[in-house]
């Protein structure tokens, strides 16, 4: 067993955690859990660390420093994502500025879900990560072990949602809005009369395009 594993250090990052989870993480340094029994110390510097533990989700703000932090690390290294914002995002997925779990930043090898995650689940977590250390530090010394590249920068407009990013259906949303608008402007459509640019009224012409065509309107022209 090499003294990386007897021995390891392990760097901790809230992404945009409520601390609950971080509370928990603090619980796993008492006497009660002791986890520095297994040789683990808690580092502030990246370079020194072994382990990436993250709490909470990724978004706009934060993602730059989760790579960065990843990026400063000596191979090889393994991330914990701690806690269910950590792994998927938790009750937050949806918000607009949230992008993800920290999968969306920087390949995690031993997720612990949990709101909060509890000490225990932290721990194994750790242990398990431990193996994953070990693999990857024999793969080193053989000179097999791959780079992980980086997921792509990406952005909430990347997100996902109904199987569309927002980026799609925004601009699918405004070429829809423009669609009816050039059809309410063309003479043929408004009588003869084109409508004024929504630019001058706020969107009063697209009102008044969809008015001329609702069938109540339309009864009532006909009448």
């Amino acid at each position: 067993m090499s003294s990386t594993i007897r021995s390891p250090w392990l760097i901790h990052y809230d992404a945009s955690s409520c601390n609950g989870c971080d509370i928990e993480v603090l619980a796993c340094l008492t006497p009660l859990f002791d986890v520095e029994r297994f040789g683990i110390i808690n580092t502030g510097n990246p370079k020194h660390a072994d382990i990436f533990l993250v709490t909470g989700s990724v978004n706009e703000r934060n993602i730059g420093v989760v790579q960065q932090i990843y990026s400063q690390m000596l191979e090889p290294k393994v991330v914990i994502a701690c806690g269910v914002c950590a792994c998927s995002g938790g009750i937050f997925r949806d918000c607009y500025n949230t992008l993800g779990g920290i999968d969306a930043a920087i390949p995690v090898d031993v997720y612990a879900p949990g709101c909060a995650v509890r000490p225990e689940a932290i721990i194994d977590a750790v242990v398990t990560g431990l193996g994953v250390l070990e693999d990857r530090r024999k793969a080193l010394a053989a000179g097999t072990l791959q780079p992980v590249a980086l997921p792509r920068s990406v952005t909430a407009a990347d997100k996902l949602v109904g199987g569309e990013t927002v980026r799609a259906a925004a601009a699918a949303s405004t070429r829809e809005a423009l669609e009816v608008l050039a059809a309410c402007e063309s003479p043929a459509a408004t009588g003869g009369e084109a409508l004024e640019s929504p630019a001058s009224h706020g969107g009063e012409a697209l009102e008044a395009c969809q008015s001329r065509e609702s069938p109540t309107a339309t009864g009532t022209q006909e009448a």
